[in-house]
């Protein structure tokens, strides 16, 4: 009989995916979105990247603080809950027991087996067995704020190299086209990576990046016209 082949789950790179994801596609994005407005109002090739570097430096720290305090807010919170059941099962050892044993009952286990299943998680691993069961804390998907705060900032580091390095070697009255080219392409590609990697159809995900990307990066150039700035 032919060996099982390990199944495959995604579900472990929920937590540095989404903001891996989200980096990235917020650096292309908005700094794309900055680089298009700022040529599109006439101002010079230095100005234009300065701009591009600065909105880099700044998105990718905001993005790092915004991720670490959102996820250890929840870091707080998931430690606040084992906490209380930390101390019922010191206190209430028997009343845990039962709960648990409820809570397999309630998921379709006969009251024996879900007693005898409460029981022995309950020598394994009290505090896992209730984290996972009745909080639905799992290692998996436990905050980790450092690791989605670093990979934010990296990630959009990333997806904003793709803009400011078009502006560098694309000079000219063409630039805002150049780089709304070069950006559509770059949020395919890192939309159909990330539809790649959860699973999901990488068509679909290429073309709803790419919307926004597309929406954004048209209405910055109309605010770039809007204050045109060119030399007479």
């Amino acid at each position: 009989m032919a060996s099982r082949q390990p199944e495959l789950h995604r579900s472990h790179r929920v937590g540095w995916l989404r903001a891996a994801v989200l980096g990235a596609n917020d650096g292309i994005v908005s700094v794309a979105g900055l680089v298009v407005g700022v040529a599109a109002s006439g101002a010079d090739h230095r100005a234009v990247l300065v701009a591009g570097v600065a909105a880099t430096v700044a998105g990718a720290m905001s993005m790092a603080a915004g991720e670490y305090v959102s996820v250890q807010s929840q870091a707080d919170t998931e430690g606040a809950d084992l906490a209380v059941e930390r101390r019922e099962l010191h206190e209430m050892p028997e009343a845990e027991l039962e709960e648990l044993a409820a809570i397999y009952r309630s998921r379709g286990l006969e009251p024996a087996l879900a007693r005898t299943v409460a029981e022995q998680l309950t020598r394994h691993d009290a505090l896992g067995a209730h984290a996972r069961d009745e909080l639905g804390i799992t290692e998996a998907l436990r905050a980790r704020p450092l690791q989605a705060a670093l990979s934010s900032a990296l990630a959009f580091c990333a997806g904003a190299a793709l803009p400011v390095l078009t502006a560098l070697l694309a000079a000219g009255p063409r630039l805002h086209w150049v780089v709304t080219a070069t950006t559509l392409a770059g949020l395919a590609l890192s939309g159909a990576i990330a539809a790649r990697l959860g699973g999901a159809s990488m068509l679909r995900g290429a073309a709803r990046v790419c919307f926004w990307g597309a929406l954004a990066m048209a209405a910055a150039a109309l605010i770039g016209r809007l204050f045109d700035v060119a030399p007479a």
